[in-house]
Parts: structure tokens; C-alpha cells; sequence
């Protein structure tokens, strides 16, 4: 059975980095990987997402040109470099992988992400 932990997570200030990893416990086959967040008291919301075989990434507008997704195919993790982070980035990071393939419209879509991690705290002081 796939296992997702994330690490990384911590208590920053605004305009500091940090960056967070997901690591499989075991190689699997997968068509794409993302990150997700919750911030307090609201509903899970999309991050971040890339293709496992390819270099298509996607990211919500509130991150673009802050936030970067990578991946280490031999490592079997993926990443989420944060950088000038703000108070309302404030959430539980998670991310998730599908086994099966995501339309390049869906990608926002947490239903399509089978396997979940359980999530590292992201805080950002004012």
C-alpha cells in the first residue's frame, strides 16, 4: 500500500520561504501529482499539480510566480518551494496522487487525487 508524507512544513514570517516534500513510501505508477491546502476554517483548495511522465504544471493564481512544483522521479517525491510567503498562505499542506490520468482542465479537482498524505502545517506570522 502507497503511503504520502509530507515534511517541511513550520512556523514563518511573511516574505520568508520554506520548502515543503512528499515522499511515496513505495514506487507506484501514477499520471499526476499535486498539492493541496487547507486553511483554517475553510475547504480544501487546490495548489499546485504536475504530470509525473512530463513537464506540465499548474498552479492556482493566488501562488503563481511565488510557488514552484518539482519532482524527483528517482527519489519517488515531489516539492512545493515557497517563497515570499504571506499570512494568508496559513494552512495544512497535503498532497495527493492519481493513478489515473488527469484532463488538463480537471487538474483542480480533489476527487481525481487518490492517495492523500496527511498533511504538514504551514503558519505565516504578520
Amino acid at each position: 500500500q502507497v503511503h504520502l508524507v509530507e515534511s517541511g512544513g513550520g512556523l514563518v514570517q511573511t516574505g520568508e520561504s520554506l520548502k515543503l516534500s512528499c515522499v511515496a513510501s513505495v514506487p507506484f505508477t501514477r499520471s499526476a501529482m499535486a498539492w493541496f491546502r487547507q486553511p483554517p476554517g475553510k475547504e480544501r483548495e487546490f495548489v499546485a499539480f504536475t504530470r509525473w511522465t512530463v513537464g506540465t504544471t499548474g498552479y492556482t493564481d493566488s501562488v503563481k510566480g511565488r510557488f514552484a512544483i518539482s519532482k524527483d522521479s528517482g527519489k519517488n517525491a515531489i516539492y512545493l518551494q515557497m517563497n515570499t510567503l504571506e499570512p494568508e498562505d496559513t494552512a495544512i499542506y497535503y498532497c495527493a496522487a492519481s493513478v489515473r490520468y488527469v484532463m488538463t482542465n480537471s487538474y483542480r479537482d480533489p476527487a481525481l487525487y487518490t492517495i492523500w498524505g496527511h498533511g504538514t502545517q504551514v503558519t505565516v506570522s504578520s
